[in-house]
């Protein structure tokens, strides 16, 4: 009884503690996003339409090339990293390390210089100067890739964290004053050279903010170095993989990581490419007009859904070396726990996102993007996309399960069974409809709910799960629904009294988010145990407890 209660505990600690290291990330993850919103209003008015355009072109096609050539490489490493440790083979797992440099040299090298000679194919001419500003940014992230994923495996999550915040600071002061600087130096010449300029500056700041997020992981590394080596020569387990070996598992493992990754991430430079096509070759639309109004969709609106979808992003960063050791060690129960506790803590926060984002839209993107210009235009959008936040959520936290789980392969199938889906409903949308931008958001929509399901499908198949509704997905859904109709009645209410948006949408929110932390308790969509798992948990836990919400 006694050694079954020991076990118990130890795996309900590891539970813990990887909530708590997904905690981390997740709150690094949306101070990183609202850092990211912040600074793109003022860099969007210093950039105008055309400039913005030009600049979301490009870094649409940096993101598909990073995709392929690093992106992927902080969770393929630590999984496979993690799978070492789970048996306490700390040579090895320094040896992984270390062939994973020597990858990212070769192939981040190769992707730069790819990137910085053949951009005149890849985008449209004015965007080129931009993007050939980012190819040396593609060669660093992929070092910086690898230290994330090295010490995620060791299941600290603080490093990473840490190296985001940096690393957006660092993106958004070079972003504005460069952008600012280089078009004050072309200043006499025609706006569409102005653009060009400001957009390459605005380039600047996304590799000013990875080069400095590299020099602190490295620092970071240095500093546990001596920590690193000792437990590699107390190695008691005989065994040492060739480095031939180990090139042949990180190939194995990385591979079907980028393949998913790119796949899944590219359906967006997928639909820039065949909304730009279409509208200009068919409907004789100019290209500058369709760079502009793909940079409020991208730039504006897609940004401000992406911040709770960071939730997931970090959810899953954590999921994979909690999930891939214990299946690797043949602990499935402790596995589904796992995979239930990040889908329901990812819900508590995707849903009421959702329904906020959908409801409030107008004074949330105002708030953001004051610009009159295009605040009708990416307020209807941000509403229209507000359900994918629901969507991308899970499907990015299943991506992650099958990863850990071994099928690295399955969510490679399911994301291109979805972009052919997707792409067949973009094109069919922007040729018979006028819906234009909005047949971008149907075509988000397409995808995210088609990876939902079919990687749902797998994740029951391949380990057993069966998802669990009610706690995760109906009760978070009946509070936030409570929390919209009381946000939506107060903001308006407030905005008759005192007509100042920004005020009546913080007290909106703030009241809006105290219903539903009020109406999640009293349904019982969370417990104590969950709640201490979010950032302030335990402050949380104390006013639910004087509040008499939690017993």
């Amino acid at each position: 009884m006694a050694e079954i209660n020991k076990r118990n505990t130890h795996e309900q600690n590891k539970k813990n503690d990887f909530v708590l290291q997904a905690g981390i990330l997740a709150a690094s993850g949306m101070i990183v996003k609202v850092i990211s919103l912040i600074y793109r209003s003022p860099l969007r008015s210093i950039l105008g339409l055309e400039g913005n355009g030009y600049y979301s072109v490009a870094m649409q096609v940096y993101t598909i090339i990073l995709l392929i050539s690093s992106y992927s490489i902080p969770s393929a490493i630590s999984k496979v990293i993690a799978q070492k440790l789970a048996f306490k083979e700390y040579r090895n797992a320094q040896r992984v390390f270390q062939c994973a440099l020597i990858y990212v040299l070769v192939v981040g090298g190769i992707a730069s210089i790819v990137t910085f000679v053949a951009a005149p194919y890849f985008v449209r001419e004015n965007s080129v100067v931009a993007l050939r500003v980012l190819a040396p940014t593609i060669f660093f992230s992929g070092f910086l890739g690898v230290l994330r994923g090295y010490f995620q495996a060791h299941g600290s999550m603080l490093h990473t964290s840490l190296s985001q915040i940096l690393e957006q600071i660092f993106n958004a002061v070079v972003s504005i004053l460069a952008a600012y600087l280089l078009m004050e130096m072309v200043s006499g010449s025609s706006d569409t050279t102005r653009a060009i300029y400001g957009s390459a500056g605005s380039a600047l700041g996304t590799g000013a903010g990875v080069v400095s997020a590299l020099l602190f992981m490295f620092g970071m590394y240095m500093l546990n170095r001596k920590m690193i080596n000792r437990r590699s020569e107390h190695d008691r387990t005989g065994k040492l993989d060739s480095y031939g070996d180990i090139f042949k598992i990180i190939l194995t493992v990385v591979t079907p990581f980028i393949l998913s990754t790119f796949i899944y991430n590219c359906s967006t430079v997928v639909n820039m490419y065949i909304y730009d096509y279409i509208l200009v070759e068919y409907k004789d639309v100019n290209s500058i007009t369709t760079a502009i109004d793909y940079g409020i969709f991208s730039t504006q609106a897609v940004s401000m859904v992406n911040i709770p979808i960071a939730i997931a992003s970090a959810m899953s960063s954590a999921t994979i070396p909690g999930v891939a050791a214990s299946y690797v060690r043949g602990e499935y129960e402790t596995t589904k726990a796992l995979v239930a506790k990040a889908i329901r803590m990812t819900m508590l926060v995707s849903i009421p996102a959702s329904v906020g984002l959908l409801l409030l839209a107008k004074p949330i993107m105002h708030f953001i993007f004051p610009q009159q210009d295009s605040l009708d235009q990416a307020s209807a959008l941000l509403a229209a996309l507000a359900v994918t936040v629901i969507l991308y959520g899970l499907s990015t936290l299943t991506n992650a399960v099958l990863q850990g789980i071994g099928r690295v392969n399955t969510p490679v199938i399911h994301s291109v069974i979805a972009l052919v889906v997707q792409v067949a409903g973009l094109v069919a949308l922007l040729l018979y409809t006028n819906f234009n931008l909005y047949a971008l958001v149907c075509a988000n929509v397409i995808y995210s709910l088609a990876m939902c399901i079919l990687n749902q499908i797998s994740v029951r198949k391949h380990l057993g799960y069966k998802q669990e509704v009610v706690k995760t997905f109906v009760k978070p859904l009946i509070a936030s629904l409570v929390m919209g109709a009381v946000a939506f009645g107060v903001y308006h209410g407030l905005y008759m009294l005192v007509p100042i948006s920004r005020v009546a949408l913080l007290v909106a929110i703030g009241l809006g988010a105290a219903v539903y932390f009020v109406v999640i308790l009293l349904i019982g969509g969370v417990n104590e145990q969950e709640l201490r798992a979010f950032p302030k948990g335990a402050m949380m836990v104390h006013i639910a407890k004087k509040l008499h919400l939690l017993h």
